[in-house]
């Protein structure tokens, strides 16, 4: 019933629509749609006839009591064993007892049909969150002095049949800028989700300023904390209410929240439309704006920029700038982190090159590191693909 709704609503959402025309999946997504509901509707007609037939049968047995009962008062009327006046009450009083067997027939059927699904919400309920403090109550920290540190971390995915992170080990300073850079499936995510704790590492352990990051309650944990997700929300409400989203708990004034947009570099987004900050945005409801992909990547930036955290995690933040967009927030963004622990997961070697720490992940490893220059010397993975990102990035310019 779940892929069933699945298929109606990727078939009539508007993010879909380009897509489905583009590559004509319409009529595939049709008849998968049309595969399952009459799966369901079958499996839905053998229950319902399955129910008729014990209905019918238990009607049956019910009419052959009820016969039973009025030939043997009957055979008693005529033997003169009882007058027709106690046949009347006793056929009454039948028919009395029936009708409440019947309800709590019916009655006792419903509570087992609900203690079906009952059953299953109880059991989701009583689910225990795997992450959960492992260590003694610390006081919560409020800024990061030492560093953070991986030791000897291996991870895996649930149901996943090979490592994400295998014995990984990186220490990231506090007060720098520190970009990990990798090809695709290196793991560079899975440290993001790692250190706000979705997860826990199978091994190894994960500090900041020395403590294990299990010894945290995770809402202090997570204050620490400010991300920009590769694939943030679009909230479809005003731009205002989409940057106050970072930090509920902070009662921002129009100073902090125009701040955060500046450091963002979405002031010039903000100015072009109709009703600046207090514009809707999306297309779900009445008279919102959309924006393109970069847009909506600049406002979630300004999200992440409003919470004050001291560690800021920035996973892919200018896949959909232009080059000049990219340097310009870069600017904005190295007067943003003085004083705050950064990192940078990306793709993009421009971005990458103005870390104060470059980290170079494949296959759920470390296997260089250091600044720019000093990688580009070591002419290794990191040179490898800084030339061939490089002669794409020349030949794309030449054409």
């Amino acid at each position: 019933d779940r892929r069933a709704w699945y298929y109606d609503w990727i078939m009539t959402t508007a993010e879909a629509a380009a897509e489905l025309r583009l590559f004509g999946l319409g009529k595939y997504f049709q008849s998968n749609y049309k595969d399952l509901r009459q799966r369901l509707r079958g499996e839905r007609l053998q229950l319902t006839r399955r129910q008729s037939l014990a209905e019918l049968g238990a009607s049956l047995i019910a009419l052959l009591i009820v016969g039973a009962a009025l030939g043997w008062m009957v055979w008693k009327a005529l033997q003169g064993l009882v007058t027709l006046g106690e046949l009347a009450l006793i056929y009454a009083a039948f028919n009395q007892g029936q009708g409440l067997m019947r309800t709590l027939l019916e009655n006792a059927g419903q509570l087992y049909g609900n203690s079906l699904f009952l059953g299953n919400l109880f059991e989701f309920l009583a689910l225990q969150p795997k992450i959960c403090r492992g260590g003694p109550p610390w006081p919560p920290l409020h800024e990061v002095q030492a560093g953070i540190t991986f030791k000897g971390v291996s991870f895996t995915y649930p149901d996943a049949t090979s490592n994400a992170l295998d014995d990984f080990t990186m220490t990231i300073p506090s007060g720098k800028i520190v970009a990990i850079v990798g090809p695709n499936g290196a793991g560079k995510s899975t440290l993001l989700k790692l250190l706000c704790r979705f997860y826990d590492p199978v091994k190894g352990r994960i500090e900041i300023d020395g403590r294990d990051l299990r010894d945290f309650a995770t809402d202090d944990l997570r204050r620490l904390i400010t991300v920009l997700f590769q694939q943030p929300f679009h909230y479809n409400t005003s731009v205002r209410e989409n940057v106050l989203y970072g930090d509920l708990k902070l009662q921002s004034s129009d100073a902090q929240i125009q701040a955060a947009i500046r450091a963002a570099g979405a002031e010039e987004i903000v100015a072009r439309l109709p009703q600046q900050e207090q514009t809707l945005l999306g297309r779900w409801f009445s008279g919102g704006t959309e924006l393109s992909v970069g847009e909506w990547q600049r406002i979630a930036l300004a999200r992440a920029f409003l919470r004050q955290a001291p560690i800021i995690i920035l996973d892919e933040p200018t896949s959909a700038l232009d080059p000049w967009a990219e340097a310009d927030w870069l600017e904005r963004f190295r007067e943003l982190a003085v004083g705050r622990t950064s990192i940078i997961i990306t793709h993009r070697f421009t971005t990458a090159m103005h870390a104060d720490v470059i980290h170079v992940m494949d296959r759920g490893r470390v296997v260089e590191s250091g600044s720019h220059y000093g990688l580009l010397g070591l002419k290794g993975l990191y040179a490898e693909s800084w030339s061939r990102q490089m002669m794409s990035t020349d030949y794309a310019e030449s054409v």
